[in-house]
This record gives C-alpha cells, structure tokens and sequence, in this order.
C-alpha cells in the first residue's frame, strides 16, 4: 500500500441494546477499521474499548423490560479512528439497579488516546473514544 492515508466512509450502525448484539456491532467496528488501515497493533484496544462501551448501553441504559438501542459511528482520519456509541435511554453510567460494577469506563480510558462522555440530545449519552495512530 503507499504511503498515503487511506479514506474510508464513516461506518453507522444500530442495534438492539441486547448482549446477542454486541459482538456483531465489535465485529463490524474492527473489520470498519482494518479496511480503513487502522495497524494491527490497534485492534485489540479498539475491539475491547467498543465491546465495554456497548456492553454499558446494554447494562445501564434501558432499565424497562424492553431493549432500546445502541448506535455506533466510525470515522478514520489520518491521525486514526474515532468511534462513537451513544444510547437513547438514561444513560452508560451505573444505575442503583444496574448489575454492573462501574470498571467499563476506568477500562475504557486506560484503551483510548481520548475520551469523551456526553448527554445525547434526546437525554441520552454519547461515548467518544478516539485511537491515535497513523492510517495508512
């Protein structure tokens, strides 16, 4: 391949915020990434990081019996990958109710080069992770 940046079309997706989902959306995130030529070395982080953060919408986002949704967005740029997973509930923070333990997010920033949590519009939360690494 040159030496030249790759520059791949942002990858969007939603799910069902359910367990079964998350290793699809991880999956389609990773490969997102090694097509826009994230370096191998990269994948581990971003797979995990993606895999807790969507794992948290599931656990912590939709306390009633029925499944909201997680939406991912990834756009590489020269200087790496950005993913962004937000949710339409109350949130990825533990709730008093939630059977998480509140490490996803300690994990998370020890994997990212930056990360940024925020309420979505519509009262959700939106999880930015940024990878830094030259794409080529």
């Amino acid at each position: 391949m040159s030496g030249q940046a790759v520059t791949a079309q942002p990858f969007a997706g939603t799910w069902p915020a359910v367990p079964e989902a998350v290793a699809d959306l991880r999956q389609r995130v990773v490969a997102f990434a090694r097509r826009a030529g994230a370096p191998a070395d990269a994948l581990p982080s971003i797979k995990l990081a993606v895999s807790e953060a969507a794992t948290n919408v599931v656990l912590h986002a939709y306390p009633g019996p029925e499944p909201g949704k997680v939406h991912v967005l990834a756009e590489c740029s020269p200087g790496g990958l950005q993913v962004t997973v937000s949710d339409e509930g109350g949130g990825m923070l533990p709730r008093a109710d939630s059977p998480g333990l509140g490490l996803g997010l300690p994990l998370i920033a020890q994997l990212v080069d930056g990360l940024e949590v925020g309420s979505t519009q519509g009262g959700g939360t939106s999880m930015c992770m940024r990878f830094e690494f030259s794409v080529r």
